[in-house]
């Protein structure tokens, strides 16, 4: 098949995603009318109907599901070919997509540990929420994430290995660093941890199981920024322990949590996703090594 048909196709699927060939003309930085050609293209080589209109929005009829289902399988099968003709040279590019706590955190080690490995390898990072990166994994956008576990089962296709448990922590002032958490969190007015995020529904959980109705002073979606404000003496925090970064440079320090009934809080699980069927599968799990060796 043509690189063009592997475009049409790409753009096809793109279209399915958003439910807009206008959208995905937006996206992929197309005209509506050059995007619709391309489908009229698909649609007379394959001689089946792919779309149908429901008012301004398009859906896939049941060719359109099948050649979704199929295409996104042959663009992989695509990448994968290109990258194992290549296979000989150690260049090219390893799409890595990170959640913003490694990224701030640990990361710049571990890509520090990679380049020295794969010096000719270019790499783009996208940072984002889990839930979105993992979308652009398996619809093959990105090659490699650093992000939380997801919280539903993983097809075959798609390998974890954990790297490192976060557990929660109470954020004060090192004035404070002789207090009991619990007292804090109950009686110091709450910088909270964005309850959208998964570190601020565990947190929110945890406050729950104690019996805490914390005062709130405000809440935000970057564990960076809850320290940053707890450092100007705005009040505690109970975020996910990233690491180093979260005290470094500041007035701040961490406290360890009781758990319920005697037990440890939850802690978030953060480690690398990537698809087996990649040909850039060994740069992920060279990553892994990486991540590991600077994580030990």
């Amino acid at each position: 098949m043509c690189q063009m048909d592997l475009r049409y196709i790409h753009n096809f699927l793109r279209v399915v995603q958003t439910g807009s060939m206008s959208e995905a003309a937006r996206q992929l930085d197309l005209s509506p009318s050059a995007i619709a050609q391309q489908m009229r293209v698909l649609e007379a080589g394959l001689g089946a109907c792919l779309l149908v209109r429901h008012g301004r929005s398009v859906r896939a009829t049941a060719a359109g599901e099948r050649l979704f289902e199929r295409g996104q399988r042959l663009l992989q099968d695509f990448d994968g070919l290109r990258e194992w003709v290549l296979g000989d040279a150690d260049g090219g590019e390893l799409r890595l997509g990170t959640v913003n706590t490694a990224l701030h955190g640990f990361l710049p080690a571990v890509m520090q540990a990679f380049v020295a490995r794969h010096e000719q390898v270019h790499i783009s990072v996208r940072a984002g929420l889990t839930p979105e990166l993992y979308t652009a994994l398996v619809q093959s956008e990105l090659d490699v994430l650093i992000c939380l576990k997801p919280s539903f089962d993983l097809p075959k296709t798609v390998c974890w290995a954990e790297l490192r448990e976060e557990p929660l922590v109470v954020l004060c002032r090192r004035e404070d660093a002789l207090q009991d958490p619990l007292a804090l969190l109950r009686s110091r007015p709450l910088v909270r941890y964005d309850r959208a995020l998964a570190g601020g529904r565990l947190a929110d959980r945890y406050l729950k199981a104690q019996g805490i109705v914390p005062v709130e002073r405000m809440e935000l979606n970057s564990v960076l920024a809850v320290a940053m404000m707890v450092d100007q003496g705005l009040g505690v925090g109970l975020v996910p322990d990233i690491g180093r970064v979260l005290s470094q440079g500041r007035d701040v320090c961490t406290l360890a949590l009781p758990g319920g009934d005697g037990r440890a809080p939850d802690a978030r699980k953060v480690g690398l996703l990537w698809l087996n069927t990649s040909a850039r599968a060994r740069w992920a799990r060279s990553l892994l090594e990486c991540a590991r060796q600077c994580l030990g």
